[in-house]
């Protein structure tokens, strides 16, 4: 069985892995001259920085992409943090994120309690907003600024943009897999591992080849046309997401036409820093609820030195756009650094923007259309096409796993 595949981001290559490890022959299109997509390595000034995500899984060791992972036979070691996470309160203090339950006055933290442990009674089958959701069971401030703090770091959104049925689906799972964590090497480890696996059992990874045309007979997806090739295929999975995807066969299907033009990517911004003592001190995510724009961050080199040269630390903090004027949200989240670390030094390496053609997902969470294209044998995966509940990459193995489904592949 032959396998087209477009597009060497994660969920390709994971993608790539699974189907070369159940026998098929696999080939990869990427269009840019290296792989990895936004999960790979950017080397700067001696640092491992990365094209996009941060160098962070969020369900660590014991997550959907580490799991899928082992079963590719993907080489990567996945260092768990401890603490998962931290959150910095209005005051400067800090406490551990299982313990922000503390910060509620007694009546709410029961309800709270409760809420989470009848979750499944509690998620709504409408599309009310999470912040909405959390004003109608608690009103609390606190836990208003902490669900805007997690989604904009998870998600690149504000609270009010996710649905609460989605987050709450992400929440559970982060209470089933129980911790964050940092593969030793970066992303770039991890995209890296995937590929040795497709090219051990074969198969072909093309960079600087873009696939122009997918080629359709009698709403089947038969194979693909790059400037240098004609492949026929009997599945072709795309990693570009549903509108790019849709622009290769000229999409006529009306109705999931406009659910494509519905989907609306997340925007984000990243700022790497370089210092000479830690500024955070663990490889947690530190969460930053009363700051203006920061939502949080991650000091990566107290999981794996080797992620900055001799004797530096790096730190990435991530926030959401919520504006179209750039470097005001910039500027706002800059200053944020300033007022986190007011008594230490640091050095802004690189700061890193991602929307449009480079977004942080090419689908907001809870705004995604699913695997499915209305053709038969293609499928569509990625953060263009997370599965349901998944923060990020976590996200892109989970709709993986539903195309492998699909493919009765285990």
């Amino acid at each position: 069985m032959k396998a087209a595949i477009i597009g060497a981001g994660l969920g390709g290559l994971l993608a790539g892995a699974k189907l070369s490890r159940a026998g098929y022959d696999v080939e990869i299109f990427e269009r840019l001259p290296f792989m990895g997509g936004r999960f790979a390595n950017l080397e700067y000034k001696g640092f491992r920085l990365s094209t996009g995500a941060l160098h962070m899984i969020p369900h660590g060791s014991r997550g959907p992409l580490a799991l899928m992972l082992k079963e590719a036979g993907a080489q990567v070691n996945i260092i768990d943090s401890n603490p998962m996470a931290v959150i910095r309160k209005e005051n400067g203090e800090e406490i551990e994120f299982h313990d922000f339950q503390k910060e509620l006055p007694l009546t709410k933290r029961v309800k709270l309690g409760t809420v989470l442990a009848y979750s499944l009674k509690f998620k709504p089958k409408s599309d009310i907003s999470f912040r909405n959701w959390v004003l109608k069971y608690f009103d609390d401030e606190f836990l208003l600024r902490l669900a805007d703090s997690f989604c904009g770091w998870a998600l690149s959104l504000k609270a009010a943009e996710v649905p609460a049925h989605e987050m709450l689906e992400i929440i559970d799972n982060m209470y089933r897999f129980k911790g964050s964590g940092v593969p030793e090497g970066g992303c770039g480890a991890v995209t890296g591992a995937l590929a040795e696996v497709i090219e051990s059992e074969g198969g072909k990874i093309h960079t600087k080849e873009k696939v122009d045309k997918i080629i359709i007979d009698k709403d089947r997806a038969k194979g693909v046309v790059t400037a240098r090739r004609t492949m026929d295929a009997d599945i072709i999975i795309s990693d570009t997401g549903h509108p790019a995807t849709c622009r290769m066969y000229e999409c006529k299907d009306a109705a999931y036409l406009e659910k494509v033009r519905n989907t609306t990517p997340s925007r984000g911004i990243k700022i790497c820093l370089s210092a000479d003592e830690p500024l955070i001190g663990h490889s947690g995510v530190f969460f930053t609820p009363y700051s203006h724009r920061i939502n949080g961050l991650n000091e990566v080199t107290n999981a794996d030195p080797c992620l900055a040269p001799q004797g530096k630390h790096l730190v990435m903090s991530h926030q959401s756009v919520l504006s179209d004027d750039l470097r005001h949200e910039i500027d706002l989240g800059l200053d944020d650094l300033k007022k986190l670390f007011p008594n230490k030094r640091y050095e802004v390496l690189l700061i890193q923007s991602y929307s449009d053609g480079w977004p942080v997902n090419r689908a907001s969470s809870g705004n995604e259309i699913g695997n499915r294209t209305p053709i038969s044998n293609l499928y569509v995966v990625g953060d263009g096409a997370k599965g349901k509940g998944g923060i990020e990459v976590e996200g892109v193995a989970l709709g993986v796993r539903n195309v492998l489904n699909e493919l009765d592949i285990s």
